[in-house]
């Protein structure tokens, strides 16, 4: 009988779009642009989190809209004079770092600012793969219960910012925040939890100044003493 050799492909796979992805981090660190990978399960509000953040953010927004399929959200920032992008996947359930580097090479970037990458509605996929950011963001929410820390440790534990978003609903659930927080904090003890609404605005002027202040020291880094590629998660 033939020798049966499993080849494991995956690794390769990632490999190959890590080595982009840090590509397409240099470039971006390069124009002083903070680039934010946007995660969350459908429904927790990943676009209304941006919307919510422009009163708020001094830095220049860019965005690129990740989406099985439609448009609906790109045209609906395209509306508010965002300038945004979009992708979509027709079926792959989270964004690579190729599809990152396609997208950039059709955008300008005439000043130092945020660029907001929603990823695919998934709590799983793109948790696995890198697309360049400097943060990843997770957008968790009330009404999908307090154990997704439990049941998507992943994500949790890869993310540089988690927002509990509609927090205005808690007094209609039941919701357990310190089960939620517990969960938290077993996976990234250090990483910043902020409370907010979409509906009301709560919470989102300080998640702004968390990302002004980020894109600061980026930009400053950069015009400075160098650039650091390193995630690491900043109070």
């Amino acid at each position: 009988m033939h020798d049966i050799r499993r080849i494991d492909v995956r690794e390769g796979i990632l490999d190959k779009n890590d080595h982009i992805a840090e590509h397409v981090r240099e470039h971006m660190t390069a124009h002083g642009v903070l680039v934010v990978n946007e995660m969350g399960a459908p429904g927790v509000g990943k676009t209304t989190t941006i919307k919510s953040l422009v009163p708020h953010l001094k830095s220049r927004l860019y965005v690129i809209e990740g989406d099985i399929e439609s448009d609906i959200d790109t045209r609906d920032l395209g509306s508010m004079g965002i300038d945004t992008r979009q992708i979509n996947t027709h079926g792959e359930c989270h964004l690579d770092a190729p599809q990152i580097k396609h997208q950039l090479s059709h955008m300008s970037f005439d000043e130092p600012g945020v660029l907001f990458i929603e990823n695919i509605g998934n709590l799983v996929c793109p948790a696995e793969f890198t697309i360049g950011e400097h943060v990843m963001m997770l957008i968790s929410t009330v009404t999908e219960g307090s154990d997704k820390p439990y049941k998507y440790p992943l994500a949790f534990e890869k993310a540089d910012i988690i927002l509990l978003n509609k927090v205005d609903l808690i007094p209609y659930l039941d919701f357990d925040e310190e089960f939620f927080m517990k969960g938290v904090r077993a996976l990234n003890k250090d990483v910043p939890v902020f409370r907010v609404s979409g509906k009301t605005g709560e919470g989102f002027a300080e998640v702004a100044a968390w990302l002004d202040e980020n894109a600061a020291k980026l930009e400053a880094r950069e015009h400075g003493h160098g650039h650091s590629h390193d995630h690491h998660h900043e109070e």
